[in-house]
């Protein structure tokens, strides 16, 4: 039988942009993007920082691979017709709160991504502007194609309803687990309080519907 092979280039490389990585995180997390750098990275990860021009292209682009594989709407752009095709089947509601959850979900359980979105709307970089829009506009595409075209002949604007509702879970999860008190009575940080919110987007989403 033929040995494994466990080693060699391609897993070498593989390992090492996985390390290079975790060590943005970690300053990231330390020290946020003032304490960031090709050198203080390839130090926290033990290696030597050319290569995180060989295998990134340089440091922008080591916080863009960080960004995407961090970012809750982690959707390719390959995949959106698909997207939009399923959820033209009850005219996006399903879409449009499984989005709301997964963001919810995201940000109260992960401190990273709950750094990135207060990276964005804290600091002026190129790469966090980016992946904003990259999350507008395949949004746009969704909105545009499938609940814009459904609620075409009512009063009601989608887009602004569900910019309240989205905006609103950005702010209860930040305040949550920023400031770590109740907000409006309920504990988000709370498996019970984290339902009440879950039940009262779907109950809005209905209400958009009806």
């Amino acid at each position: 039988m033929a040995r494994k092979i466990t080693d060699g280039p391609v897993r070498n490389k593989e390992r090492t942009k996985a390390n290079l990585i975790t060590a943005l995180g970690k300053i990231l997390k330390k020290n946020g993007f003032s304490g960031l750098s090709a050198r203080s990275v390839a130090d926290e990860a033990k290696v030597d920082r050319r290569l995180i021009y060989d295998y990134f292209g340089g440091l922008e682009g080591l916080v863009r691979e960080y960004l995407n594989n961090k970012d809750y709407w982690n959707i390719k752009s390959d995949d959106v017709n698909g997207l939009i095709e399923n959820a033209r089947e009850d005219a996006g509601k399903t879409l449009a709160y499984k989005v709301l959850e997964e963001q919810f979900n995201s940000l109260i359980g992960n401190e990273e991504m709950r750094r990135i979105i207060t990276w964005g709307l804290s600091e002026k970089l190129p790469v966090l502007k980016e992946l904003d829009l990259k999350r507008e506009n395949i949004g746009e595409l969704v909105l545009s194609e499938v609940m814009e075209k459904h609620f075409a002949h009512s009063d009601k604007n989608f887009r602004a309803m569900y910019a309240i509702m989205m905006g609103g879970v950005y702010y209860l999860t930040l305040h949550a687990k920023m400031q770590e008190n109740t907000f409006c009575g309920i504990n988000i940080q709370q498996a019970e309080g984290q339902e009440e919110i879950k039940k009262a987007l779907r109950q809005f989403l209905e209400l958009i519907y009806t």
